[in-house]
């Protein structure tokens, strides 16, 4: 326990340092837009001496580095700016958005983790009959379904022909659960799909293994029901799962953007294509940067889980 807890805080302690080393690299990329801040909330009409006045104002003059740790102090008291007329703080902008990015995500990575656990196991306890032939085809295909062309191919078919779910849109769950499911639905089956195909192959791969080791065959020669053996190689198997969980669950953050925007849902994706197409810099810095750390927190969360899953690592 004492290791894991110095591991764990080691993996804790280097957040910080992770977050500044993201904070630089959004802050200095954004910093070759060709959007002028200036004229941009001012106006394509204003004078050159209201956008100089402007830019000294907002520190746009100031060097690089300068510019830099005063966005770094404006981000510990958590101001990320304003947005462009009509000005709205971004935080706020963010703090009505990233809940349903998070609700999309969340929804996605649960309903990935059960379809790869069903067909995983179900392929290594039936390998190389036709459960584990169907199940191998299946998931090939999933993982070579991009997400946003699969929520093309499920509005076509669930929304305008069969009309079972809506084409898009977004229902708070605190007005109706069942709206809010019939509006997730699709999206959250999209994003989900390529992932569950992905993490169900190795699902498979690491349990075979597991079937195939001296205990198991001890297990069943022991006469233990074959629940209880699955279930014995499913905890072992895991861990290898678990090391790229991480991975996608920040891809399926990513991919929730692209979802969002075919499916209209107010969520990131919204916030990234509105300060894109507006030329809104301070919009996508911030939508971009809380994006990234929520992608680093997911990964530090996985880390402590593969380290609570499997001892062994603990004394390195």
């Amino acid at each position: 326990m004492v290791a894991f807890l110095r591991l764990a805080l080691r993996r804790v302690a280097m957040m910080p340092v992770m977050i500044l080393g993201i904070a630089l690299l959004v802050f200095v990329v954004l910093q070759f837009s060709p959007v002028d801040p200036a004229y941009n909330a001012l106006g394509d009409s204003a004078s050159p001496e209201a956008r100089a006045a402007f830019a000294e104002a907002q520190g746009l003059n100031d060097p690089l580095p300068v510019r830099y740790f005063a966005f770094l102090a404006d981000l510990v008291q958590g101001d990320l700016g304003v947005t462009v007329p009509p000005s709205q703080p971004v935080v706020d902008r963010i703090a009505t958005a990233f809940p349903l990015t998070l609700q999309l995500t969340l929804l996605g990575l649960a309903l990935a983790i059960v379809l790869a656990l069903v067909f995983g196991v179900t392929s290594a306890v039936y390998r190389d009959r036709w459960p584990d032939q169907v199940f191998r085809v299946l998931s090939m295909a999933g993982i070579a379904l991009p997400s946003f062309w699969l929520g093309v191919l499920l509005i076509q078919q669930f929304a305008l022909n069969m009309q079972l779910l809506p084409t898009g849109g977004y229902v708070n769950p605190a007005d109706s659960f069942g709206g809010w499911l019939e509006s997730m639905a699709l999206p959250a089956i999209a994003l989900a799909l390529p992932v569950a195909a992905s993490l169900a192959r190795l699902i498979r791969t690491s349990m075979v293994t597991e079937l195939d080791r001296d205990y198991i065959r001890t297990a069943r020669g022991s006469g233990l029901p074959p629940l209880m053996i699955v279930r014995s190689a499913l905890r072992n198997a895991l861990v290898t799962p678990l090391t790229v969980l991480g991975v996608k669950v920040g891809y399926m953050l990513s991919g929730a953007v692209v979802i969002e925007a075919i499916f209209d849902l107010p969520g990131m994706g919204k916030l990234i294509l509105e300060g894109v197409t507006g030329g809104d810099v301070g919009l996508v810095q911030g939508t971009v940067l809380t994006i990234a750390i929520a992608f680093l927190v997911v990964n530090v969360v996985v880390d402590l889980l593969y380290l609570l899953v499997n001892p062994r690592i603990r004394t390195v």
